[in-house]
């Protein structure tokens, strides 16, 4: 109570507001003003009056917000909080490749940098890709660089030649096929849900592929158990609210310790300035980043 106190002190002195990502820990989440995806929290800090925003989350995150809010003080509370896959896929090799093949399309997963963000004609989420790349004009896409969320993409759009590079989520792609039998073994009658990000063998497996969000509507709007497959924060957030039906599948290895950074504590530092990091980017990158992200919002909505 005295953290809550003390938080809520400091965003009336700062005029600030918590944008907290569905996979920090639920001690982070209660103290959310935003909650959600990566692109959720964006969308709705850039719609918001605060002055400044404190990011629980991973970079590339905090960096999406700056992208949309130029004008905010975007703090990442825990520094070292970064995502592997957003790395995996150097800016140079995909300019290179744009400029060899100008006839296709570069569709970059919104787990990316700021400089893969600038280099991409679209960005798409979990939720969207589907929809944005069936509406995109090219029949030949580079999807980066999550191959998982790409292959998913491929076989729900197959009038589309998409091409995947090698990258991966860590978290999601250690699940596997047998970790998903083990729990139907665990949990007869129960349902799998499943992200995107999870290899396809484990996916042919599941009941329902979808994103956090669509996961956790599937879960309100269902009955009966459910075997969740995405990183624990859903059902560490979710478990009390449905007691008895949620079962974290495999949740050592479906846990993001990146996503785990965050604390009350370091929220308290970024607010009161002896914590944290705020994100600065330069304008011309700010610029070429935001080209991807409007036109996601063009062909998503």
């Amino acid at each position: 109570m005295e953290i809550r106190e003390r938080i809520a002190q400091l965003k009336r002195e700062r005029r600030a507001i918590l944008a907290a990502h569905t996979y920090q820990p639920p001690a982070v989440q209660e103290l959310a003003d935003i909650l959600g995806d990566s692109f959720a929290l964006a969308r709705e800090a850039a719609r918001s009056e605060a002055d400044t925003v404190v990011v629980c989350g991973v970079r590339f995150m905090a960096e999406g917000i700056k992208i949309l809010s130029p004008e905010k003080r975007v703090i990442l509370a825990a520094p070292e909080a970064d995502c592997p896959m957003a790395r995996q896929i150097p800016p140079e090799q995909v300019a290179e490749f744009r400029q060899a093949h100008p006839d296709t399309a570069v569709v970059a997963y919104i787990n990316t940098t700021a400089e893969l963000k600038a280099v991409a004609d679209v960005c798409v989420t979990s939720s969207s890709a589907v929809q944005i790349v069936r509406r995109l004009p090219q029949r030949d896409i580079l999807f980066i660089p999550d191959r998982n969320l790409g292959d998913y993409v491929r076989r729900q759009v197959p009038e589309k030649n998409i091409l995947t590079w090698d990258g991966f989520c860590p978290v999601h792609n250690a699940v596997t096929a047998a970790d998903v039998q083990a729990a139907r073994a665990a949990h007869p009658g129960a349902r799998v849900a499943m992200h995107p990000e999870c290899p396809p063998d484990a996916l042919a497996l599941a009941d329902m592929v979808g994103s956090t969000a669509e996961i956790m509507k599937y879960i309100a709007e269902s009955s009966g158990e459910i075997v969740v497959a995405t990183e624990r924060g859903v059902v560490d957030r979710l478990a009390e609210r449905y007691p008895g039906r949620l079962h974290q599948l495999c949740g050592d290895c479906l846990t993001c310790p990146d996503m785990k950074l965050t604390t009350p504590e370091r929220i308290v530092s970024a607010l009161e300035g002896t914590g944290g990091e705020a994100i600065e980017l330069p304008p011309a990158l700010m610029a070429a980043a935001r080209g991807s992200l409007e036109n996601m919002l063009r062909y998503g909505s």
